[in-house]
Parts: C-alpha cells; structure tokens; sequence
C-alpha cells in the first residue's frame, strides 16, 4: 500500500537526479494528471498520506520514469496549457511555450483595435494552433486562418481548432512561403512563430533536441530562412496599416529588423520578454 506523499517524495528524487529543471512541480503535475487532482489537491492528500491504489502507483511511476528521461511533461500528460486554453500535443507538433504567451498579445492587441467588424488574421506555422486560437478566443468577433504544413502536425492542428476555435478558424494546409494568395491584401494582422534556430545550433534542453519536430526548430544555416519567407508572405497578404508579429531568437532582432525593413515595412519595433531577452518583432505594412 502505497500514499500520496510517498510518491511524490519518490516521483521528486527520481525527477531531480533526471534533471527536470522543477521536480516538485512535475512530480504534483504528474501524480495529479494520473489521479484527476490540481497540484493543490496533490499537495492537500499528501499532507494527510492518502492511499493511493496499486494500479494508479503503477501508472505514476510509469510517467515519472518518462519525465525523468526528459520525455516532455506535455507529451505524458497530453496537454499543453496556454493563456486561457489547454491544448493536445504530443510528438510531432512543437510544444507551445510561455514565451509565446507574451508574444501573441502583441498579435491581440492589433486585432482588437482594427476598425472592422470581423477583423482578419493568419497564423502562418500554426502548429498546435495556439496562436491563431489565442487570437480567435480573446478577440471573439475576429476571423481566423491558420497555415500549417506538417503532415504530423497537422492532425493536432485540427483537434485543436475543432475544440476551441468555435467555428471561427480556418485551418488551411500550406507552405507559409506560398499561403493564402487569395487573401493578398486582406489582411489585418499575420502573426508566426516561425523556426528559427541556425542548422549548427543544439538546443540545450533535451525535451527541445529529443522531442520536439526538428522541422519546427531549424530554418537554414541562420536560422532566419522561414523570416524571410514569412516576411516576403506578411507583406502580401497584409492589408496597408496591417501588422506583422515575429517571434525569433534573442539575438536574432537586428537581422530580422533589416529582412522586415529591406521588404518594405516600416515601425519596426523589438521587444523583450519578463527576461528581458529580445523576443518579438512588431512591424506595418
């Protein structure tokens, strides 16, 4: 017989000797995904060593074992949490990040103040859809398409969309680089997380360089071949006065300041994250 606090002592040591950068977190996160509980509920039993039943101690330590080989938490639990939305993922679609939580209110902002009734937007890169269905569900009276071209994304982009773009997205399968052309013009904000990191590059974390679709991270021996389609596309599609949002590396913004101002666009601006790490690039048409 086996209690909640045991576990989570035991889930936090094998967790730290794996390297997980927050063992206490994923261990609650964990045995709260297994047993149906928040971190608080989690927290709360083992204070007073409920009993957890054998096939759900089985179950945790199997998922333990998982994190602790850096397998992502988001793959094990099979969501991933972004802004007011908790989104399927799994391999072959990248994990949404916080830092892109940051990044899409920029795209939010220049949608809800456009003069229209149903102003239009484009993710291009969708991949899980979380920026195109962040803009979609906090600007409700807005128009959405999201571009994705990754036959093993594609399917997560589409069980998203169908569980919280409430009719208002419009996933379309395509290369950013040839997307839409009958929006050329038409559009009121084009917002990508695009790849971004140069081929030579490693990522650090194992959960990036062992799981997530390399096609999602690299883009050319720069890293910046996916901005200067994006750029060349944005311009396109973008209405004049439109606004373009560029997620990128941080030290990627005076590359992309020139690819952006080079095609035409003019108040470009970078911006940093809670880190202050150059994380965004805003610019118009």
């Amino acid at each position: 017989m086996t209690t909640i606090d045991a576990l989570r002592r035991e889930a936090i040591d094998a967790l730290a000797a794996g390297g997980v950068p927050a063992p206490e977190v994923d261990a609650d996160l964990l045995i709260g995904h297994v047993l149906g509980l928040s971190r608080g509920g989690v927290q709360a039993r083992a204070l007073i060593s409920s009993v957890v039943a054998d096939d759900a101690a089985a179950a945790i330590r199997a998922a333990v074992t998982r994190r602790a080989a850096r397998e992502p938490l988001q793959h094990i639990t099979g969501l991933a949490p972004f802004r007011s939305l908790e989104l399927e993922v799994g391999p072959g679609v990248f994990t949404p990040r916080p830092e892109t939580e940051f990044v899409v209110q920029f795209a939010i902002d220049a949608l809800a103040l456009v003069p229209s009734p149903d102003p239009l937007a484009v993710d291009l890169g969708s991949g899980s859809g979380a920026i195109a269905l962040a803009m979609a569900t906090e600007v409700p009276h807005s128009r959405v398409v999201a571009v994705e071209k990754s036959a093993d994304a594609l399917p997560w982009t589409a069980r998203n969309i169908e569980r919280h773009g409430d009719g208002r997205v419009r996933l379309v399968e395509g290369d950013l680089a040839d997307a839409l052309p009958e929006l050329d013009g038409l559009v009121d904000v084009v917002a990508s997380n695009p790849p971004y990191i140069p081929l030579g590059a490693v990522p650090r974390d194992p959960e990036v360089r062992l799981f997530d679709p390399a096609a999602a991270l690299y883009s050319g021996e720069d890293g910046l071949d996916a901005v200067r389609a994006l750029s060349r596309t944005a311009r396109r599609l973008l209405r004049p006065g439109g606004a373009l949002v560029i997620e990128h590396g941080e030290l990627q913004a005076a590359d992309i300041g020139a690819i952006l101002r080079a095609d035409g666009f003019s108040a470009i601006a970078c911006h940093r994250d809670l880190l202050g790490r150059d994380r965004a690039t805003t610019a118009r048409r």
